[in-house]
């Protein structure tokens, strides 16, 4: 969880500082009770080259509720907290200028009370030679409070790919220390055989030798 976490930290802070280029990266929506956790909010500028001004207001949902709460707004540089269940537990982690494009907020010491729905709201204006337009943009995020943090599937599967490919290696080492031994032990055989070979080629050519001496 933690370096999911701090993946979407990274990115949202890349995206602040990175004027030429803006990527909406979806929040992730499971946080573990006691720990902090970043609601990510990304609302691209799709015209770079217009000078813009922005607010973002975050709204709360308990599960099983049906209205929404105001508990955040932040115009820049002010940010506000609206509402007293979440009193000294928001922390503004998007863009720090008026143009936002990051609307992340930091809730520290999550609790099971804050499972429900979070909804960030951009109010963009867009300074326009003409006249200023005005855009409103809305995106939600299902978020569920647990105990403790699930494994993602893909972390199963990396973590057993690997046990494999360990069990697969000692395997292979295994096959390459036999192979190599046996080839050892046969090029030492064909060694000495061949030894063994000359050493007989020798005691017959001295034998010959002894054979063609004629006593006196």
């Amino acid at each position: 969880m933690t370096r999911y976490l701090s993946l979407v930290v990274v990115v949202s802070l890349f995206v602040c500082q990175c004027h030429g280029g803006c990527a909406e990266v979806d929040s992730l929506t499971e946080a573990v009770a006691g720990k902090g956790f970043l609601l990510g909010c990304i609302s691209c500028k799709r015209r770079e080259e217009v000078s813009a001004r922005a607010t973002v207001d975050w709204h709360f949902k308990p599960l099983g509720e049906e209205e929404f709460r105001h508990i955040f707004h932040y115009d820049h540089p002010s940010a506000e907290i609206l509402h007293e269940d979440f009193s000294k537990r928001l922390e503004w982690h998007g863009t720090r200028s008026g143009d936002i494009q990051t609307g992340a907020v930091y809730v520290h010491n999550v609790s099971v009370n804050d499972t429900g729905t979070y909804r960030c709201t951009f109010h963009r204006t867009l300074f326009l030679a003409m006249a200023d337009e005005h855009v409103t943009v809305e995106k939600e995020v299902e978020l569920s409070v647990v105990a403790v943090a699930n494994r993602p599937l893909t972390a199963v599967i990396s973590e057993i790919m690997m046990y494999v490919l360990i069990v697969v290696l000692q395997l292979w080492l295994i096959v390459v220390l036999v192979y190599c031994y046996k080839k050892i032990s046969a090029e030492h055989e064909a060694r000495e055989a061949r030894k063994a070979l000359k050493a007989q080629a020798a005691l017959l050519e001295s034998k010959d030798s002894c054979d063609g001496v004629q006593l006196e």
